[in-house]
């Protein structure tokens, strides 16, 4: 497939694997069942950027080996025609910036832990591209979704980003605003990390893969 969209879609995960991913999830449901939903989130998100760009415009920056992940059979098949890289070593601000750096620009990078997003909404995304330098996606939780750069290079701006903290988003925007690039907006999303957010996730998109899975394993031990 070619999409003619103009920019590059990149994914930034680990492989699935039981007591690597979603480890707060897990504590609820088990991590067996938490490696099951990230491979689902991984997979949903995977297919979206094929659908936005095409796979040969698509990137997978990973952590970890796919071949003793869940669902590894389905991710292989979902990969081929990509381009995937090892994550670099270093804080996730250094693995993102390093990941970016790799790809042509526009770039369109995002995480696996978003099954919502969607063809459409990469492609808004990018669009802002059209008027900003960047785009930052912010997430509920104080962090953010996605981040669309003109210029890949540019993302070694966020390498000394805290992550994974309640001011993440606010710290991310500052540090490229200060890199001396306007920075555009997307909408805001809610990151799955819990059971609430799991479930909050799974009723926006019911036809999803995650949905899928979390209505068959999320609730096995709840």
């Amino acid at each position: 497939m070619s999409s003619g969209a103009g920019f590059e879609a990149l994914v930034l995960a680990k492989a699935p694997v039981a007591g690597r991913v979603k480890t707060r999830l897990g504590a609820d449901v088990g991590m067996p069942q938490a490696a099951a939903l990230a491979a689902a989130a991984l997979r949903d998100t995977l297919g979206a950027c094929a659908d936005a760009v095409g796979a040969e415009h698509c990137h997978l920056a990973l952590d970890g080996d796919l071949s003793i992940a869940a669902d590894a059979a389905e991710l292989d098949a979902l990969l081929a025609g990509w381009t995937v890289r090892a994550q670099a070593e270093g804080g996730l601000g250094t693995r993102i910036a390093h990941a970016a750096g790799e790809v042509p620009g526009p770039v369109v990078q995002v995480g696996m832990d978003t099954p919502q997003v969607d063809a459409d909404l990469l492609r808004l995304v990018a669009a802002g591209l059209e008027q900003h330098d960047a785009v930052l996606g912010e997430a509920e939780d104080g962090g953010w979704w996605v981040l669309a750069l003109r210029d890949p290079a540019a993302a070694r701006a966020v390498s000394g980003v805290p992550m994974s903290t309640p001011t993440t988003y606010d710290d991310t925007l500052a540090v490229l605003v200060g890199a001396g690039l306007d920075v555009g907006t997307a909408p805001v999303l809610r990151d799955v990390d819990t059971v609430a957010d799991a479930d909050v996730v799974a009723a926006l998109v019911p036809g999803s893969i995650f949905a899928a899975v979390w209505r068959e394993k999320g609730t096995m031990t709840l």
